[in-house]
């Protein structure tokens, strides 16, 4: 590890500015949300930064929590050559950096890069950082890979000397409505597919689920090159919504169903009525963080605060009805 410079948050000194690492992908960014929240409260003189990819970026911009977003122009460093474009980006990033303080919440190469190119900053990422990200860092907040991820980050400010408050906040940007959309009758989002192997919902599915909560209205969301016939309960806003969109959706719905997706950790940001379906993901590593969320997983329905506590759901035909039962 390098030598750290003169400025350390042990020193007493707050620092004038903070550059957060972290550009994706869009659970990861909400996962680190927390974290950035409680710095934002025990320094509130401190201009943050937050590097991020572009798709994710207006979660971020007018978030009270985030003074600047710059964007990581990630899909620039692919091909044979992305990795002399990747190393002369961070350093043009880095010369033009003066944050106090830069936190790896990423931990692979290329965040570590900018990062050490920040010459005149304190550096600290995580233990389990990938790639020899570690070998750059000043220190490293010891975290395990049996936390959640939120509670891997909330660790690394923690270890800063920042105190970490329940409730935890999620700051993020209102958004609004797409235009057409029904905001008056009430809806429980779906939302079936997930870029995660072996994560997402058949058509099949999708179609039997939506069925079994009929006559309730179902807004279906996401992304998808395909899509399930026309249901008369069926909303289909596939492929149809901006991220802002999106949460402004979320916020409305009496529940939110969700396969494993980045999606899915919006909502849980925004309410903790959310039920996630895990195919084989760990719902204690990667599930929705609010321990009041439900998870379903090998044809039970659990809370995620209480793995023990299982009730059968089988069929999607259970799942409907579980999720008919529930308050609003």
């Amino acid at each position: 590890m390098p030598s750290p410079p003169a400025f350390l948050p042990a020193t007493g000194r707050e620092p004038e500015s903070i550059l957060i690492l972290k550009p994706s992908s869009l659970g990861d960014v909400i996962h680190t949300l927390p974290a950035v929240a409680a710095l934002r409260r025990h320094w509130p003189g401190a201009k943050l930064r937050w590097l991020v990819n572009p798709e994710w970026a207006p979660l971020l911009e007018n978030n009270p929590a985030v003074d600047e977003v710059a964007l990581f122009p990630r899909p620039s460093f692919r091909g044979p050559l992305a990795p002399l474009r990747l190393l002369s980006w961070a350093r043009r990033f880095g010369l033009v950096s003066k944050a106090d303080l830069v936190l790896d919440f990423q931990g692979l190469l290329r965040s570590a890069l900018v990062g050490h190119f920040c010459k005149r900053s304190a550096f600290f990422g995580l233990s389990d950082a990938r790639e020899g990200a570690r070998f750059f860092y000043h220190a490293a907040a010891s975290v395990s890979p049996a936390q959640h991820a939120v509670d891997r980050y909330l660790a690394l400010v923690r270890a800063l000397g920042v105190p970490v408050s329940e409730p935890l906040q999620w700051p993020l940007p209102s958004g609004d409505a797409p235009a057409g959309f029904d905001t008056h009758t009430p809806f429980y989002a779906l939302h079936p597919f997930s870029r995660g192997q072996g994560k997402s919902l058949s058509l099949g599915d999708v179609q039997t689920l939506c069925e079994a909560l009929a006559p309730a209205r179902v807004v279906l969301l996401g992304r998808s090159e395909s899509s399930p016939p026309p249901l008369p309960n069926v909303d289909n806003w596939l492929n149809r919504t901006s991220l802002l969109e999106l949460a402004a959706i979320l916020r409305l719905t009496r529940w939110t169903i969700s396969v494993d997706s980045g999606p899915m950790h919006l909502a849980a940001a925004l309410s903790p009525r959310v039920l996630a379906l895990h195919t084989w993901s760990d719902p204690q590593k990667v599930g929705p963080y609010p321990k009041e969320a439900w998870v379903w997983k090998a044809g039970h329905l659990f809370p995620r605060g209480r793995p023990e506590a299982l009730t059968p759901a089988a069929r999607f035909a259970d799942i409907a009805a579980w999720v008919a039962q529930q308050k609003p």
